[in-house]
């Protein structure tokens, strides 16, 4: 079994040290459309918790959380393991990509050859899965969005996020999160691609034992699924406008959120710019 080794990075604010979850960051500080900002302390993303140690769970611990939103499916949990349990905190798992999908896509990266990853993921292939996956999300899962939404408006603050890598499924929903807020489009996509930080990446694990198990045409062939590009996160948003017309439609049409509630997640989540 093999590994990506991370590249030491320096930190970030809202940015922490943490052993063994990756992709941790406070969205805290992102400006909305109208001069006020996600307030700090509030909102949370990162990869999965499974591997948590125990001065990442003190860590977590000391950050308030009353929900911790898992994106992952069962497949995903059957590879990582269960999250880290925190005392006090809420841990809700609300599944956002198909666990047959998640069965078959851990397999292929553990387990697949190059031929086999060539006729899946060459040619472009893994770049337009990517950008298919987002898009089905936004469509598919507005129940799952709408869920959260409400349960932060209500009572889930302050909340984390993450699924696997903390990119995709976690990155979409806390996108979606901040239309609703009214952060500035640029800055969603701005903290989106901080993912890509090679520290910040999933340490891709495979089984194989062939010798071309981690050649380098495989790492190239894998890579456009583990990398954070802006043209994943558009097409979601394409999506939505050609969907429903407008994020304001999006967000009360498709996933139901009224003008009263979503004033009430603004008052939860933002502070004065």
């Amino acid at each position: 079994m093999t590994q990506q080794s991370p590249q030491v990075q320096p930190l970030e604010p809202g940015e922490s040290e943490l052993a063994e979850v990756r992709n941790f960051r406070d969205v805290g500080g992102l400006p909305t459309t109208d001069g006020r900002t996600v307030r700090p302390g509030a909102l949370f993303r990162s990869g999965h918790l499974a591997d948590a140690t125990e001065s990442d769970a003190a860590f977590l611990s000391g950050l308030g959380l009353h929900t911790i939103f898992d994106f992952r499916n069962a497949a995903d949990a059957r590879v990582e393991g269960p999250d880290v349990e925190l005392p006090g905190v809420r841990n809700v798992n609300i599944p956002l990509s198909d666990p047959a999908e998640g069965k078959e896509f851990w397999r292929m990266v553990r387990e697949g050859d190059l031929d086999t990853l060539r006729g899946l993921l060459g040619d472009g292939r893994a770049a337009d899965r990517m950008t298919g996956s987002y898009r089905r999300m936004v469509v598919e899962r507005t129940a799952e969005h709408s869920r959260v939404l409400h349960s932060l408006a209500e009572e889930s603050v302050p909340a984390l996020m993450h699924c696997a890598a903390g990119k995709d499924r976690a990155g979409l929903s806390i996108a979606i999160t901040l239309l609703a807020l009214g952060v500035e489009r640029e800055a969603i996509e701005a903290d989106y691609l901080k993912s890509d930080a090679p520290h910040r990446r999933y340490r891709v694990r495979r089984s194989s034992t062939a010798e071309d198990a981690m050649a380098p045409e495989v790492v190239e062939l894998l890579s456009p699924l583990f990398e954070a590009r802006v043209e994943y996160l558009r097409a979601a948003f394409e999506t939505i406008e050609a969907t429903w017309g407008s994020v304001d439609a999006y967000l009360a049409d498709g996933l139901k959120l009224a003008p009263a509630t979503r004033e009430r997640l603004r008052e939860r989540l933002l502070a004065e710019g």
